[in-house]
């Protein structure tokens, strides 16, 4: 309850944007192989972001 109202870090912003990119990668392997290449090189990039954060 305390952490109700806690803004999210950037870390953490970034790592729910990857999830999603990488999700909506998976769905698309199936239908639309090139959409779902550009959805993972972006997930990449977030990815380099997410590191040099650490």
């Amino acid at each position: 309850m305390f952490g109700l109202f806690k803004k999210k870090s950037e870390f953490e912003k970034l790592d729910l944007q990857y999830k999603k990119l990488l999700k909506e990668a998976h769905q698309l392997s199936t239908t639309n192989r090139k959409l779902s290449d550009q959805k993972m090189s972006e997930a990449d990039a977030i990815s380099k972001q997410m590191e040099s954060l650490v």
